[in-house]
């Protein structure tokens, strides 16, 4: 794709507002090993492969969805580990529809001895935080219902960070 900037359009002033049936629909990761980073989001996580290039590329998806996740290792094959300061991406965020399924999650992660690097209660959510093989940075979590949400008394949203009771979520998946 050529590189290329678009002129001011007549009659386009204002401010633009993105559709709220807007979605993000895919990520796309540089990974170092392709089949290290499959034994985290395939074998841990449970995304299903799509399509494979050998050492060179997969997508996975839950559901059947084309791929919600591109791994790649066109640049990065042997390379070094994401970076942790400086720009970049913080985490891929991955939403469970409910609190049982984020608790089923995390005891995958459990039972496959992998370590999280944190959790949290953020009012409108509860998310458990990790880094995958490569150290990108991975949010699990389920949004609570909206009517849920914590609200300011003049009706603007007040999220914050607490503690995540991690046997209680446990708990939640028998």
């Amino acid at each position: 794709m050529e590189n290329a900037t678009v002129g001011a359009i007549p009659g386009m002033g204002g401010a633009y507002e993105v559709p709220a049936q807007t979605r993000i629909g895919h990520v796309h990761l540089q990974v170092t090993d392709i089949d290290k980073a499959l034994g985290f989001y395939r074998d841990i996580l449970g995304f299903k492969v799509m399509q494979r290039f050998g050492n060179q590329a997969a997508f996975i998806s839950a559901g059947g969805y084309h791929h919600h996740i591109g791994l790649n290792t066109w640049n990065s094959l042997g390379g070094p580990p994401a970076r942790k300061q400086g720009a970049g991406l913080y985490h891929t965020a991955i939403l469970y529809a409910t609190r049982a399924e984020l608790a089923r999650a995390l005891r995958q992660l459990a039972a496959a001895n992998y370590p999280i690097t944190g959790s949290a209660d953020h009012g409108v959510s509860e998310a458990i935080y990790l880094d995958d093989p490569d150290g990108n940075g991975v949010e699990l979590y389920w949004d609570r219902p909206q009517a849920q949400w914590p609200l300011a008394p003049d009706g603007s949203l007040q999220m914050y960070t607490r503690a995540l009771d991690l046997n209680a979520l446990l708990a939640e998946y028998a």
